[in-house]
C-alpha cells in the first residue's frame, strides 16, 4: 500500500464549501468515479450525471451544506448534509477511487459535522449500502454506540454527534 504522504505529496487537499462555479468540477468528479463507487454512494451508477443532481450536490442553504476536497484544481472528494429526516442532520460522503483509504473520507465527515454542530445538530444519520464495509467500519470506529437498522440491503445509521470522538478521528488512520 502506498503511504498517504507519498500519495498527497506536499500538497494537502483543500477542503472548502461548494460554490456555484463547481458545477463542471462536480460533473467531472462524478463521471470519474468507478461504477462501484458511484453505486456505494448513490445506490446507482451516475456516469452521465444530470444537471439536477450536480446542482443538488453543490447547493448550500439553510437546510443543506456541502464540502469538496480539491487537489491540483480537481475535486477528489464530496460531502453533504441535509437538515431534517430521522436525525438532526443526514450526511453522505464520497471520495474518488484513487484517494480512498487515506483518511480523506473521515476528514470530510469531521469537518461537515463540525459545521452542523455549530448550527445546533446533535444527531447524525446516514444510509449505507450493506456491502459498503469500509464505511460501516468507519462508522463503528467513530460511533460504536450507533443504532443500525438493516432495511432492503441498506443500513440506516443514527448516532449522537460526540465532538470529542468525531473530531479525534481526524488524527487517526492514514491521514495525508
Amino acid at each position: 500500500m502506498v503511504k498517504a504522504e507519498s500519495m498527497f505529496g506536499t500538497q494537502m487537499p483543500l477542503i472548502r464549501p461548494t460554490r456555484a462555479d463547481d458545477e463542471e468540477g462536480i460533473r467531472r468528479f462524478l463521471s470519474g468515479l468507478s461504477v462501484h463507487t458511484q453505486t456505494l454512494r448513490f445506490f446507482a451508477g451516475v456516469s452521465r450525471p444530470a444537471t439536477a443532481i450536480v446542482r443538488a450536490l453543490i447547493e448550500v442553504s439553510e437546510r443543506r451544506d456541502a464540502l469538496v476536497a480539491v487537489r491540483e484544481g480537481e475535486i477528489i472528494g464530496h460531502a453533504m448534509s441535509y437538515r431534517g429526516g430521522v436525525a438532526d442532520v443526514e450526511i453522505a460522503v464520497v471520495v474518488t477511487d484513487r484517494w480512498q483509504g487515506f483518511g480523506l473520507g473521515p476528514e470530510l465527515v469531521s469537518r461537515l459535522l463540525l459545521r452542523a454542530t455549530v448550527r445546533g445538530a446533535t444527531t447524525v444519520g446516514m444510509d449505507v449500502l450493506g456491502e459498503n464495509r469500509r464505511a460501516l467500519r468507519m462508522i463503528r470506529k467513530i460511533w460504536p454506540e450507533a443504532e443500525m437498522k438493516v432495511a432492503s440491503g441498506c443500513v440506516e445509521v443514527t448516532a449522537m454527534i460526540h465532538q470529542g470522538e468525531v473530531f479525534a478521528e481526524q488524527g487517526s488512520g492514514a491521514a495525508p
